[in-house]
């Protein structure tokens, strides 16, 4: 009789709604077409914001000095899996939590230390690379395309980003194969990009390359403006670039990985590992220029 008395009030617990945690290293604004393209895989899967599921958004701005503290408030809200948006984000959000798994779109997570290995990533960590051994060298090969007659190409980097580091090494290896000399300029903050151009200026530059990065990215615009000014052919690393008035851009498909982020997610909350889920590498890369911009 009393088995038959708890019964109903057993029934009427409900769910625990799962809380997922969004953590950009750009602002809002930037981050919207990959959060979009994350929220609509959740959705072909049946997870459906205010329903089943709550998303806490965080976004550093550019500030990766932010990234601590915003990791850290994801955690004492105990959500259950944590989206690390960038190289950056994905070490601020490990250095938080070594439980709450975090599925990751970053650029090496093996060279920068994040996983051990993309078959077997180890620890709470899993989700995709956009990076491609062959990426960085297209990206200087159609630079080169573009402009034959440039002989000095710089490099604008972020140092804080442990991602940029290993691209310069890859570009450096590619350059005396295509005759060119590469100077790396580094912008820690916006403060830093306008005085990177006047060195650009001085040291002859005939075009740029700029790594991917969520604070540069934050301030494309000042970029563009200033290449545009100084007529200076740039390349970029994803479409957005591109689309917001960069002359070109070469890379993955960011919208697309985001997207499959989903699916990560998805078999995280029914109970698999991060540990022995494989990281996956970009399946679909874009060429973009933007015609307005080359003219």
């Amino acid at each position: 009789m009393l088995l038959a008395l708890c019964y109903p009030v057993e029934a009427q617990q409900p769910r625990k709604v799962p809380r997922i945690g969004y953590l950009g290293g750009g602002s809002a604004e930037l981050e919207k077409v990959w959060l979009d393209a994350f929220l609509q895989g959740l959705r072909e899967l049946g997870y459906f914001e205010g329903k089943n599921i709550v998303v806490e958004r965080r976004y550093a701005a550019g500030r990766y000095d932010q990234l601590p503290e915003l990791a850290a408030d994801l955690v004492r809200l105990k959500v259950d899996v944590i989206l690390a948006a960038s190289t950056p984000v994905a070490h601020g959000a490990k250095k938080a939590t070594l439980v709450i798994p975090i599925v990751m779109v970053v650029a090496d997570p093996v060279g920068t230390g994040l996983v051990a290995s993309l078959a077997r990533p180890g620890g709470n960590l899993t989700g995709l690379s956009d990076f491609h051994a062959d990426l960085i060298t297209k990206r200087l090969e159609l630079l080169k395309d573009v402009v034959p007659s440039a002989s000095r190409i710089a490099v604008l980097l972020n140092p804080a980003n442990p991602s940029c580091s290993l691209q310069m090494k890859d570009l450096g290896a590619a350059a005396s194969a295509l005759g060119v000399t590469l100077f790396s300029l580094e912008a820690r903050g916006p403060d830093d990009i306008a005085p990177s151009f006047s060195t650009m200026r001085k040291e002859r530059a005939g075009a740029l390359l700029v790594c991917g990065d969520r604070m540069l990215n934050t301030h494309r615009r000042q970029i563009f403006d200033l290449t545009t000014k100084n007529r200076l052919p740039a390349i970029y690393t994803t479409m957005e670039y591109a689309d917001a008035g960069g002359l070109m851009s070469y890379g993955a498909n960011f919208p697309d990985l985001y997207h499959r982020a989903a699916t990560y997610v998805d078999k995280i909350l029914k109970g698999a590992k991060p540990a022995d889920l494989p990281v996956e590498q970009p399946t679909k890369f874009e060429l973009v220029i933007n015609l307005k911009t080359a003219k």
